[in-house]
């Protein structure tokens, strides 16, 4: 199959955080199984975007703000538009990476002209929403979005906003993990790691940096050889995530930066245990990462896959107050057995549940059943291909 996957923005800063990773998850093994495959979104960080990234072909337009003030929603460059159009024109599916946003816009809108058949991942960023802006939006965006054949989404709580969201007329909602490849595991007996704990994440109020930093300040007063690192683009905490640190943790606590993936992929592997201080998290991209690394990981009760961790033992879950998160971590600092066990299960639920292998070849099924080789395609090849041949998927 000729696929298209549309995400808003890469970055060599992560600065978007889940999409970019989860599409590229999914063009790499795609790829991998045979398939012709591109990713397109707009480009931020050092000189211009790569061509590639790692067997994906990336097709980019530097990020420009046409609508200031709106973060991410705001970002386009008009010749994205006209790329995406020239790209349809080849694809069997489009997968858009679907936020609030103006290239989501755009590519669902050139999809909907060209009619090629087309499905969205919402991501958790497709929620119920009063103000007046996100309603204005809302009267182009929502009819395109119910025009997509599948709306991917991540839980069976996301689901059940998108279709408030969406109504009677949407397409239907099939939840879709997000999926990752598992690190090798450890050769011999688990090593027990140095006492350092992550904080991996934007730093933005929903991600609650400020509690990570209250939290390693209530493990440091009983292990005092503790070290806690937050890394992570700022999007709008880092002031105060300095002013906690600044208040006689500067020797425990370190504000380390963004980081691309093969350096968050080091930060999992040399942590002792990962900490999620979100709250109202749809699923959790970097518990997934971290698990798979090997890492154990404390996490909040309102994160999306809490309840499927907790439950095969592969997570400690917490009420989201930096006490019970101290607690648990001082607990995990202090047991390497139970660290052990918990990054053994958290590798299992991996490979059992999150591992890219089993999410796309759901995707596989779905592009299927949303028209990949219909007669819109095969009447398009037969004009402009003499002998027309597909491959088997």
């Amino acid at each position: 199959m000729r696929l298209l996957h549309v995400v808003t923005l890469v970055s060599d800063d992560g600065a978007f955080g889940g999409p970019p990773s989860v599409a590229l998850a999914q063009a790499e093994e795609l790829v991998a199984r045979g398939h012709d495959v591109t990713l397109m979104s707009l480009w931020r960080g050092s000189g211009r975007g790569p061509d590639r990234i790692g067997p994906v072909r990336l097709r980019s337009r530097p990020a420009r703000t046409l609508l200031p003030g709106q973060g991410f929603i705001g970002l386009l460059h008009p010749l994205l538009v006209r790329d995406l159009w020239r790209a349809m024109g080849d694809a069997d599916v489009v997968h858009v990476h679907a936020g609030r946003d103006l290239v989501s816009l755009a590519a669902l809108a050139v999809a909907a002209l060209r009619r090629v058949p087309c499905v969205a991942q919402t991501h958790g960023m497709v929620e119920p929403r009063s103000a007046l802006p996100v309603r204005l939006f809302d009267r182009l965006y929502l009819p395109l979005l119910r025009r997509t054949r599948t709306c991917f989404v991540l839980t069976g709580q996301e689901r059940r906003l998108v279709a408030d969201v969406l109504g009677p007329d949407g397409p239907p909602l099939r939840i879709l993990p997000n999926g990752i490849r598992p690190g090798p595991p450890e050769p011999g007996p688990r090593r027990q790691r140095d006492p350092h704990v992550l904080f991996l994440a934007r730093l933005h109020p929903r991600k609650r940096p400020e509690a990570f930093v209250e939290m390693a300040a209530l493990v440091h007063k009983e292990l005092p050889e503790a070290r806690f690192t937050l890394y992570g683009p700022d999007d709008g905490s880092l002031p105060a995530v300095r002013r906690l640190i600044a208040d006689g943790l500067s020797d425990v606590v370190r504000y380390g930066g963004a980081l691309d993936p093969a350096d968050a992929r080091e930060a999992y592997r040399t942590a002792a245990v990962h900490v999620l201080a979100s709250v109202n998290e749809p699923f959790g991209m970097t518990v997934i990462e971290a698990l798979a690394e090997g890492t154990p990981v404390v996490l909040t009760d309102t994160c999306g896959i809490a309840d499927e961790l907790a439950r095969r033992g592969a997570a400690v879950v917490t009420d989201g107050s930096p006490e019970a998160m101290a607690e648990a971590v001082r607990r995990l600092l202090g047991a390497p057995d139970l660290c052990a066990e918990l990054a053994e299960a958290g590798r299992r639920v991996v490979e059992d549940v999150y591992s890219i292998g089993a999410v796309v070849d759901r995707l596989e099924e779905n592009y299927r059943r949303s028209g990949a080789g219909s007669d819109r395609t095969d009447h398009a090849r037969r004009e402009t291909e003499p002998a027309p041949s597909r491959p088997a998927v």
